[in-house]
C-alpha cells in the first residue's frame, strides 16, 4: 500500500484479533478512498471505525470544504490519534519547480476526490495563491498511481500527505529523480495561522533517496474515529488492545515508532472522545 492508513487499520485489527477468544470482538480491515470517504461511511453506518485526518474531523463537524453541503456531523467521536502526516509535494527534478507558485502551467496531481490529500491540496493552493485552473493539467490520480505517473513523465508534480516514511514517496524517489519540495516559501505561515488542525513538520533528510537535507512541511495528524452510537464495550476493548500491546503496536509500521500514549489520547482530537475510550484512559490515569 502507498500510504499508512491501511497498514494502521491492519495493525489495530491484528492486536484486537489477538485477544478475540477472550473478548469476542472481531476486527477486519478494508481499503477505502481516504479521510472524507471514511467519515461519510462511518456516519452512514457502513464502517464502524476509520482513520481520518485531524482537519477532516473539524470540517465534518462544521460543514466545511468537502462537507459544505452536509449537516454538521455531531455524532463523530475520537478514539485516539496516530502519526503526523506531513505534506509531501513531490516534483520531478527536471520540472523547474522550486515552490508551489512555480507549478503554474505544470501537470500536477491534486489527489482523488474523497481523499484527505485533496483537502490539503486545496489548503496549500489557497495559501500559495494558485488554483487548479493555473495548472497545465490538474490530475486526480489515486496515491497508488502517482509515483509511476511522475517517473513516466505523465505529471510534473504530486501533492500527497502521509506518515513517515510512506510507500508512494519511497517508490517515486527510488525509481527516478524526484525531489520533495520544501514548503517554507509556499504560504506555510499563513496555513498555520489560519488552521489550528495543522502543525509544522519536518521530513528528515535522508529518509527518501536523493533528498539529503531536512524538508520543512506541515500537516494534520491521522486520527482513529468512530460514531457516538458505537458500543462502549467494543471501543474499550479496541483501545485496551492497542495500549496493552503498545510496544508491539509501535513495531508494526515505521510511522508508529515515535508515538507516545500521552500524545495519542489528546493531540489532533477535535471530535469529543468516545465514552469507551474515556473509560480506559481514566483507568490509566491519562485523563
Amino acid at each position: 500500500m502507498t500510504g499508512v492508513y491501511y497498514p494502521t487499520g491492519g495493525a489495530i485489527c491484528r492486536l484486537v484479533n489477538k485477544g478475540r477468544k477472550e473478548h469476542g470482538v472481531r476486527c477486519s480491515v478494508e481499503s477505502t478512498g481516504g479521510s472524507v470517504y471514511n467519515t461519510r461511511t462511518i456516519r452512514e453506518g457502513e464502517l464502524d471505525f476509520g482513520v481520518v485526518q485531524s482537519d477532516v474531523q473539524v470540517q465534518a463537524m462544521n460543514s466545511q470544504r468537502s462537507f459544505k453541503d452536509d449537516a454538521p456531523y455531531d455524532g463523530l467521536r475520537s478514539v485516539f490519534s496516530v502519526h503526523p502526516e506531513p505534506l509531501h509535494v513531490m516534483v520531478r527534478a527536471d520540472a523547474g519547480i522550486n515552490s508551489v507558485a512555480d507549478m503554474k502551467g505544470k501537470r500536477v496531481n491534486i489527489g482523488n476526490p474523497g481523499s484527505g490529500t485533496r483537502v490539503l491540496a486545496n489548503v496549500l493552493m489557497d495559501a500559495a495563491g494558485v488554483t487548479p485552473d493555473d495548472f497545465g493539467l490538474a490530475a486526480e490520480l489515486k496515491s497508488s498511481e502517482q509515483a509511476a505517473a511522475l517517473c513516466d513523465g505523465k505529471i510534473d508534480a504530486a501533492i500527497w500527505a502521509a506518515g513517515l516514511p510512506n510507500g508512494s514517496t519511497m517508490e517515486a524517489t527510488s525509481t527516478c529523480d524526484v525531489k520533495v519540495l520544501d514548503l517554507t516559501t509556499s504560504g506555510t505561515d499563513k496555513v498555520l495561522a489560519e488552521n489550528t488542525a495543522y502543525a509544522a513538520a519536518t521530513i528528515p533528510g535522508g529518509l527518501y533517496p536523493g533528498n539529503e537535507g531536512d524538508i520543512a512541511s506541515w500537516g494534520p495528524k491521522a486520527t482513529f474515529v468512530t460514531d457516538a452510537g458505537a458500543s462502549d464495550e467494543v471501543v474499550y476493548v479496541l483501545v485496551k488492545s492497542i495500549f496493552e500491546n503498545f510496544d508491539d503496536f509501535k513495531k508494526l509500521h515505521p510511522a508508529f515508532g515515535r508515538l507516545t500514549q500521552e500524545e495519542m489520547v489528546k493531540d489532533g482530537l477535535s471530535a469529543p472522545l468516545h465514552p469507551g475510550a474515556v473509560k480506559y484512559y481514566k483507568e490509566q490515569g491519562w485523563m
